[in-house]
């Protein structure tokens, strides 16, 4: 297994030898972003501005703006809140093709605590006109992503984990943007999940599937723009969908299905699992998963939960 962070350098210094519009803004993390990867193979394309995210932001659409399609490097925390305003007024408003590479996003990223942790980056990024926004599942995904995003004309938000997971796609996929994938067949429950989480969930799955309960497993690698037939297609059949997110319950993959089933007439029950309206707090991985009901386990245990109770919950 690979670090989707680690797949994030890799695929960069890959792209880069035969696009020399690619290059790296780094803000004082290229070592745990990766970005080191590409600055030793591209050093005069590389730019290390320091801890001035800020700057990072007008630094790179400074560079879009000669023909450059700058990536820029730091943690997730960092751009959807520290640099969001630059952000919102030179690339979302102007539609720069500026990729925002969030890494060590979501709750896991080496126990750094509630200051590091970005929870609400979905929900942020979702509502920035003019902003894709990708969450890929695993190591295949996040590559097929990177190169996507190389040659696409505008600006893109990249979620990456900082740990690597159990890869749920084949060698051979191809990212397609709004589409969505499902991972697994199975009955008229559906676990509709994003990001690395829907690694955890396809373990779930086993877990409920040697219970005696067959659940499909969707994966949403698009926050926006959703294909919305491309989910409902996935949907069709079920009676009770089920998101579960690495993130807020508030504003993310949950309210985006349950937006899209609503716009489509759909009265499917949908129940979130994510965290709740609060912070995370800090602590091991394995620690952080349990207290949030993010392992496969606690999903599995979350799922029959709320099949037992028959309506839809919000849980955290």
């Amino acid at each position: 297994m690979k670090a989707q962070r680690d797949v994030w350098g890799e695929t960069l210094v890959e792209v880069a030898r035969t696009d020399e519009t690619v290059m790296v803004v780094d803000g004082d993390l290229a070592n745990s972003t990766k970005a080191d990867l590409f600055a030793a193979a591209y050093p005069d394309r590389f730019v290390e501005v320091g801890i001035a995210e800020q700057n990072m932001v007008g630094i790179a659409f400074g560079l879009s703006t000669l023909g450059y399609r700058p990536w820029l490097s730091t943690f997730g925390v960092f751009l959807t809140h520290r640099a969001l305003d630059p952000i919102r007024m030179l690339v979302s408003q102007t539609g720069a093709p500026v990729r925002l590479a969030g890494a060590y996003s979501g709750l896991l990223n080496g126990s750094s605590g509630k200051t590091h942790q970005d929870i609400e980056d979905l929900a942020i990024m979702r509502a920035m006109p003019n902003l894709t926004v990708i969450a890929p599942a695993d190591e295949v995904e996040a590559a097929a992503v990177v190169r996507w995003a190389c040659e696409h004309d505008g600006p893109v938000y990249v979620r990456l984990a900082r740990d690597a997971v159990a890869p749920v796609l084949p060698e051979d996929y191809e990212f397609e943007l709004g589409r969505v994938v499902q991972l697994r067949p199975g009955g008229p429950i559906a676990l509709v999940s994003t990001g690395v989480q829907s690694s955890r969930v396809m373990q779930a799955a086993a877990l409920l599937e040697a219970d005696g309960v067959d659940v499909r497993v969707v994966h949403v690698p698009t926050i926006k723009p959703l294909d919305e037939c491309s989910l409902l297609d996935a949907l069709e059949g079920c009676s009770q969908v089920i998101t579960v997110e690495e993130h807020s319950v508030i504003g993310g993959l949950g309210g985006l299905v349950a937006e899209t089933l609503t716009t489509h007439g759909l009265a499917l029950p949908v129940t979130r699992l994510g965290l709740a309206d609060s912070w995370s707090e800090s602590g091991p991985n394995g620690f952080l998963l349990e207290k949030y009901g993010l392992s496969p386990e606690q999903v599995a245990v979350r799922v029959v939960a709320s099949l037992l109770v028959g309506l839809p919950t919000r849980a955290g």
